[in-house]
């Protein structure tokens, strides 16, 4: 009959001395990715959740947080966060004979102890009596009691249903939905400041007499990693660009047809009709207006599908680095208008 092991408590008393710096150690508070020493190890593993909870919101509900103590090899789970205090857990653990052998047997003599807090429930998604569909005749078709669906005007409508019938009316505020910001994020660099306005030039050399509209294409090289501008065969007036697409092609499978850059002259850099007919691809569309100014005006678009979305500029062109010596600053004392006089006078004066 095999006989139980009974513990030397004289060797583990000299355990525990030897291993005196370990147990003096504060413990560890470590989660997403922050290790951070427990100053106060009194506290409760609640009242740290709420300390945590201003860094790490998702900690903010604490029946939906679970904590563990990690000492070394052992691991314990805090069945009552709420009156268990971290430094009596971790004392715990410290007295134990699981933790004094496999102190013995572990390479590492001086483990950290780690508090690890867990998100244990997320609540996401719609409540049982609520559903979004793709049509109307999903939504009537549900047993949802609230039916929320698109339709083919752009609207988002909401059905309820009733023992009087079926409530329908468009939704304005559909909080049920994410916040969606219309515009373009770049996969591509910046278009360069010199090749923006070498297009610029040769727009310019065409404000003779006439003042001749043109076409510029801006291409992404996938194999040289830049742009190049390709200007396309085209039949060109004061108001009209005829481009001839099928002729001087560059290679698709190398060059990324990247945006469209047109002139408008001395008029205003405004898309017309005639634009949103021609600009139908997924691209970048820019109109270069008022050629006639020092600086001229340009307006930029995207083309989503035939849907249009005007853009910063600044988004998608090389942003020119402005520099000045920094005494310039100094020589100015800016104050703010002390009364509506002021406010007043500074609007007449920049209108």
């Amino acid at each position: 009959m095999e006989m139980e092991e009974v513990p030397n408590p004289i060797l583990a008393a000299m355990d525990a001395l030897q291993n005196k710096s370990l147990f003096d150690k504060a413990p560890v508070f470590a989660y997403g990715g922050v290790t951070e020493d427990i100053e106060d190890g009194a506290m409760t593993f609640e009242m740290l959740r709420i300390e945590k909870a201003e860094t790490f919101p998702e900690l903010s509900e604490g029946k939906k947080v679970s904590w563990t103590m990690e000492y070394g090899k052992i691991t314990k789970t805090i069945p009552k966060p709420i009156e268990s205090t971290i430094i009596s857990m971790k004392e715990s653990i410290e007295a134990s004979k699981e933790f004094l052998d496999m102190l013995k047997k572990a390479k590492d003599k001086n483990p950290s102890c780690l508090v690890k807090p867990k998100v244990t429930a997320q609540s996401k998604g719609l409540p049982d009596y609520k559903g979004i569909f793709l049509s109307q005749a999903d939504a009537q078709a549900s047993n949802k009691k609230i039916c929320i669906f698109p339709a083919q005007d752009g609207r988002v409508y909401e059905l309820r249903k009733t023992e009087l019938g079926d409530f329908i009316a468009p939704k304005s505020n559909i909080i049920e939905f994410g916040k969606a910001t219309a515009g373009l994020t770049p996969a591509l660099p910046p278009i360069p400041m010199d090749i923006l306005w070498t297009v610029i030039g040769f727009f310019r050399s065409l404000m003779d007499e006439h003042e001749y509209e043109a076409l510029a294409h801006i291409y992404w090289d996938r194999e040289n990693l830049e742009y190049v501008v390709h200007i396309p065969k085209q039949t060109v007036t004061k108001n009209t660009i005829h481009a001839y697409l099928d002729v001087d092609c560059l290679a698709e499978d190398r060059y990324l047809h990247y945006a469209d850059i047109h002139s408008h002259n001395s008029m205003a850099a405004r898309f017309s009709a005639q634009d949103d007919a021609d600009e139908k691809a997924t691209r970048l569309y820019f109109v270069v207006g008022r050629l006639d100014k020092f600086f001229p005006d340009i307006t930029a678009r995207i083309s989503v599908g035939g849907v249009y979305q005007e853009i910063n500029p600044g988004q998608v062109l090389e942003v020119p680095s402005y520099s000045f010596p920094s005494f310039w600053r100094e020589q100015l004392d800016c104050q703010q208008p002390h009364c509506q006089w002021d406010d007043l006078f500074y609007k007449e004066a920049h209108s």
